[in-house]
């Protein structure tokens, strides 16, 4: 063999084994960006060629440790879309060049719970960038990711890369008011109102709330709740909230409330503004634990439901998006290379600009 043989064979060898470019959190709090190992295509796969993935805050609290599930060395990224490049012998229904985003959960589609259609709590659910004690599965801050066949979906015209990869947050927001039995006409209650509880707002009214309530301590955030349906915002602290939602249901109190951030004080408060017989969804969960109001809750009959990721919800995120009954550009802050994904990961953990979505572009 020539030496010019051995060297071909290995650029080709070098080029298989690290041909993409990747965002990797090497240890907590420390990105680099370089050279990856493209992702090997199963028979059920599909190749995904990424144009844009949003920075989840899931992804900017687990970059420290924190939560467990970013263990270092992972590619993070699950709020993705893009253009398929290749799929799997077994995959049919997509071909090369297809636009799409795609769940950011697998799952098996055997069990009884993915059988029933509840896919977000199948035994084997694991999500796309994340890296705890029981797996580790790359995510989209790259070039390519391969995610399974079944979890994609087609990006309809005229929506962009960047509003398809918002589709996740969108259907967590669609999912959790899926839960709540909404009537025509009725008052709801959203509880914080970042990313996802301004999704939820528009969620409400698309379910058929007629008037809705924002809450948050920022006045910025409240003002873009505003711009995007809230019919009426309230600061705690500063307004009597429960007193404001009676007067405005002939004091009942609203039909359904939905919590966006999973602490005490805003979980009560989310049952606070509930007239009996009414019911509340709970999203956020930032603390694992928290004190719960028992009484209120069974004399006054209320309904306390949970709410996970999304259950394939995708289809009808991507149409609510097409049609502008939720709208995503006002949530996006930011649209920037990948590359300089780093600082924009510490800009969003410090927190002090106001940031709410960061799409990064490989």
């Amino acid at each position: 063999m020539t030496l010019f043989t051995l060297a071909l064979l290995g650029a080709l060898t070098s080029r298989n084994s690290a041909s993409m470019k990747a965002l990797t959190l090497v240890d907590y709090k420390k990105f680099e960006y370089g050279d990856a190992t493209d992702p090997i295509v199963g028979k059920k796969d599909v190749l995904v060629d990424v144009k844009a993935c949003g920075i989840c805050g899931s992804d900017v609290h687990g970059m420290d440790g924190s939560t467990g599930r970013r263990r270092p060395p992972i590619i993070m990224g699950h709020e993705a879309s893009g253009v398929v490049v290749e799929v799997g012998d077994e995959v049919t229904e997509w071909k090369s060049g297809d636009r799409v985003t795609f769940d950011s959960t697998t799952y098996c589609g055997e069990c009884h719970y993915c059988e029933k259609g509840l896919v977000n709590l199948c035994g084997n659910r694991q999500v796309i960038g994340v890296s705890c004690e029981d797996y580790r599965r790359h995510g989209a801050f790259a070039d390519r990711v391969v995610v399974p066949h079944f979890g994609v979906c087609s990006i309809p015209n005229g929506v962009s890369f960047e509003q398809a990869a918002l589709a996740e947050p969108v259907s967590i927001a669609l999912h959790g008011v899926s839960r709540l039995p909404i009537s025509s006409g009725e008052t709801g209650v959203v509880v914080g109102t970042g990313m996802i509880g301004l999704f939820l707002v528009q969620a409400l009214k698309a379910a058929g709330c007629d008037y809705v309530f924002a809450i948050d301590l920022a006045e910025d955030k409240l003002a873009l709740a505003r711009e995007l349906g809230a019919d009426q915002t309230l600061v705690p602290g500063k307004d009597d909230i429960v007193g404001a939602v009676k007067d405005a249901t002939d004091g009942e109190g609203a039909h359904v409330s939905v919590e966006a951030v999973g602490v005490t004080d805003t979980v009560c408060l989310a049952i606070d503004v509930l007239r009996k017989g009414g019911a509340t969804c709970l999203v956020g969960n930032l603390a694992p634990e928290i004190n719960f109001p028992l009484q209120s809750v069974v004399t006054r009959e209320l309904a306390v439901l949970g709410s996970c990721a999304s259950a394939g919800e995708y289809s009808l995120a991507l149409e609510a998006v097409a049609s502008g009954k939720i709208k995503v550009d006002p949530i996006i802050s930011a649209v920037v290379d990948l590359k300089d994904g780093a600082s924009w990961f510490d800009r969003l953990r410090k927190n002090t600009e106001g940031l709410l979505k960061v799409v990064l572009q490989p």
